[in-house]
């Protein structure tokens, strides 16, 4: 075999590969005695067939078997000699081939480039630590009793706070419209449930009761077919029930399978300072991985800026497709697509270049994702589509490089928590309101990049 590069610009390297005649011949060969060491053929024992025969019957098969088998392994060995990293699958183009004659490609592959991080220890971040009021507590065992309200039918006129169960079949023009009839369906009055004015024309009704109600759809409404409609419903009330208030005390703690209030109090504390943190760990990984974009410039593999462009792009076109059936103004609004498909690509780049560089720290450290972390993460996936998670498991269990998709994602924390181990990072209090404003004015003014980076 013999390899010349014929162009190096930047990533990307051309090399013409030659391979001689006589190998592949002594691969044809090869592949023919292994067959004929297997099939049988009328008028000769197994393991007998002369390989003029095998060459007849299988020749062109095998000889097309044998130069993919070539281009690949010799491709490989071409890599290997050069002591490239290729960052895609090589691309190869045949130039010449005719059978007895010498096998000549062209292989054209984008490499990895050499990363070099930066000195860790010389970024200085900032860790939120939200302290959540007993305020905050308090208002959560308000929400959770609201939810734990007992109700129970009652013989009288339903009033606001009432729990009506009702029948109902919407029309517009007297056409009946899908998604707007409904049986047995329970409505707090005064919840705000509704469209707007549905609920205050039920205000008085009985069990027993057929109203007429109706109202006008908001212009903002969700389905465009309906926005700024009028519509009429025939309502049927089937039954008017009290809702008992449930109070903060031990009696709540025991509705939701806890010892005590206070225990309740504890969980509730636990669950709260997990969501606030979470939000403050993601907002960190954020300006982690600012600083590290701010401060490495290497080159990236156009192919792989190219693929991850398209995965954005497809969820573009998915949001825009949306807000076009919606009635909603749609994303980047004004812009032509070259436009968009500009900014994007910077996106792209940055998160090439960052995943990259994610790489190359946890391949210097030896920072891998267990099995024990992979079946976690997995049953955790199972658990999000209740009933079908023998589904989900068999899924990733048999469709091959799924479990990639698990074990990113896990790799990627580990890497960035090895970075913050030796970055300067201070801690600094922040109520929860804070935190929440600050991350609204984050979205507002990054939606873009920071959906991008999560």
């Amino acid at each position: 075999m013999q390899i010349t590069e014929t162009s190096a610009e930047g990533l990307k390297h051309e090399f013409k590969v030659t391979v001689d005649a006589d190998d592949i011949k002594a691969g044809i060969e090869k592949r023919l005695r292994e067959i004929g060491r297997q099939v049988k053929l009328p008028g000769f024992r197994p393991g007998k067939v002369p390989l003029t025969v095998l060459r007849q019957r299988y020749g062109s098969s095998v000889l097309g078997e044998v130069l993919e088998r070539t281009v690949n392994d010799t491709s490989s060995a071409a890599m290997r000699e050069q002591k490239l990293r290729p960052a895609l699958q090589p691309k190869v183009e045949i130039v010449t081939f005719d059978e007895g004659k010498d096998l000549e490609y062209k292989l054209a592959v984008e490499v990895l480039p050499d990363v070099v991080p930066m000195n860790f220890a010389e970024l200085q971040l900032e860790r939120l630590r939200p302290e959540i009021p007993d305020s905050d507590i308090d208002q959560a065992l308000e929400r959770i009793a609201h939810q734990q309200r007992k109700d129970a039918p009652v013989e009288r006129e339903a009033g606001k706070g009432d729990i009506i169960v009702i029948d109902f079949t919407g029309s517009i023009d007297g056409t009946e419209f899908p998604g707007g009839s409904a049986k047995g369906h329970r409505l707090e009055l005064g919840s705000g449930q509704f469209i707007p004015g549905f609920e205050d024309q039920l205000l008085g009704a009985k069990a027993g009761e057929q109203r007429t109600v109706k109202v006008t759809f908001p212009a903002d409404y969700g389905a465009a077919d309906l926005a700024g409609k009028e519509a009429s419903f025939a309502v049927e009330v089937k039954e008017v029930r009290e809702l008992t208030p449930q109070p903060v005390d031990e009696s709540l703690a025991e509705a939701v399978g806890l010892e005590n209030l206070q225990a309740l109090r504890d969980a509730v504390r636990q669950q709260i300072e997990r969501d606030y943190g979470n939000i403050a760990q993601q907002r960190l990984k954020r300006r982690l991985l600012d600083r590290l974009a701010e401060r490495h410039h290497f080159p990236v593999p156009q192919g792989m800026v190219d693929i991850e462009l398209d995965v954005i792009w497809k969820q573009f076109e998915a949001e825009r497709e949306r807000a076009k059936q919606q009635g909603n103004a749609e994303p980047d609004e004004g812009k032509s697509d070259e436009e968009i498909k500009a900014e994007y690509r910077a996106i792209a780049e940055r998160r090439v270049r960052l995943g990259l560089l994610l790489s190359e720290v946890g391949r210097n450290n030896n920072i891998q994702v267990s099995q024990e972390e992979l079946n976690r993460a997995l049953m955790e996936e199972a658990r999000r589509y209740p009933g079908q998670e023998r589904q989900v498991v068999e899924y990733y269990r048999n469709q091959p490089g799924a479990f990639d998709n698990l074990r990113a994602p896990i790799f990627e924390n580990k890497v960035i928590e090895y970075i913050l181990e030796i970055a300067q990072v201070s801690d600094r209090s922040i109520a929860p309101s804070e935190l929440l404003k600050d991350e609204e004015e984050e979205s507002e003014a990054e939606k873009v990049t920071a959906t991008a980076e999560q």
